[in-house]
């Protein structure tokens, strides 16, 4: 699906291009979602350009996803997808600028390029080239990614919480630890992935850096540069914190798993060391032997298992005295 977007009237107008139609003469972005191979040849009919395949997107050496190519800037990133779901996912987007025009390729949908819209939108007053349309969607996408680290940052907060509470009444503690493990390691996902993404961006805001007196960018949009690789550092720094933060809330819980079964043994031993002297008790008078003196009295009876009482009550007592129950 190709959707082409130009500025008319001091608006931005979108065309959706089907099969066969030309792309418009004024399109300043080409938004390529899951394109066919013959929308990939009308978009590289249209710019002159080589579009990269879903295979070629997704190769992780900077300089197949960060290149120049016949004065067109390739620059390939991870984008953060479905982070409002328990399985959310990594989608490589490819941004080629080319000639004050821009293409996207991209595979899966993702929330920074509905939301993007309408910033471009006001923004569409004025000139708006595909490298100020650049500029607007990599900003659009580090807000989002800070936004899903505000998310993040609260969840880890609430489960922090539930971690060292008190055990709630009618959970069990292997149901209680099940759930945290699976929570945080659902959190934990989630940060490298955004992390995943930080790092990717921030190499791309690099390059364009770099590329800066190349592309002609004027001195705000250097300015908006050095602030997008600020955001990036300092919310690297942040998901770092958390993952850290994740780790230590991981830490503590499989340390109170260990505790839950270490309270499960101790339970074992201490039946073990209780009951050992009245079974020893029991095996004494249970042997056969013909001169055993207590057996021809009427008393003989309670006393074994008056003694296998006190044998088992005494240890018991011991142990809370010493407070090892």
């Amino acid at each position: 699906m190709i959707n082409a977007y130009s500025i008319r009237n001091g608006a931005l107008a979108r065309t959706p291009v089907g099969p066969g139609e030309s792309i418009p003469a004024d399109a300043t972005w080409i938004d390529l979602f899951q394109p066919a191979a013959d929308e990939d040849c009308t978009v590289e009919a249209t710019l002159g350009i080589a579009v990269p395949t879903q295979a070629e997107m997704v190769e992780i050496e900077p300089s197949s996803r960060l290149r120049i190519e016949h004065g067109a800037r390739y620059m390939t990133a991870s984008v953060v997808c479905h982070s409002e779901t328990e399985q959310p996912t990594l989608s490589d987007v490819t941004f080629i600028l080319t000639n004050g025009r821009l293409a996207t390729v991209r595979y899966d949908e993702s929330t920074p390029f509905r939301i993007v819209l309408p910033k471009l939108d006001r923004a569409a007053a004025g000139t708006l080239r595909g490298d100020r349309v650049l500029l607007i969607l990599l900003d659009t996408i580090i807000d989002r990614a800070a936004d899903i680290i505000e998310r993040l940052g609260g969840d880890i907060d609430a489960i922090s919480r539930r971690v060292f509470e008190r055990d709630e009444a009618g959970e069990t503690g292997s149901q209680r630890f099940r759930v945290l493990l699976r929570m945080l390691g659902r959190r934990g996902d989630l940060g490298s992935k955004v992390r995943e993404s930080l790092v990717s961006i921030g190499r791309l805001v690099t390059f364009l850096g770099t590329e800066s007196e190349a592309q002609r960018f004027d001195k705000e949009q250097r300015a908006w540069l050095k602030s997008m690789q600020r955001d990036v550092t300092s919310l690297n720094d942040h998901v770092s914190y958390l993952g850290n933060k994740i780790t230590f809330l991981l830490d503590a819980t499989l340390g109170m798993v260990s505790i839950e079964q270490n309270n499960i043994i101790k339970i074992f031993a201490v039946l073990s060391v209780v009951l050992m002297p009245p079974t020893l008790i029991a095996s004494v008078y249970g042997m056969n032997f013909q001169h055993m003196p207590e057996l021809d009295e009427t008393w003989g009876y309670p006393a074994a298992l008056a003694a296998m009482l006190a044998a088992a009550v005494v240890p018991y007592l011991i142990f809370k005295w010493k407070r090892w129950l």
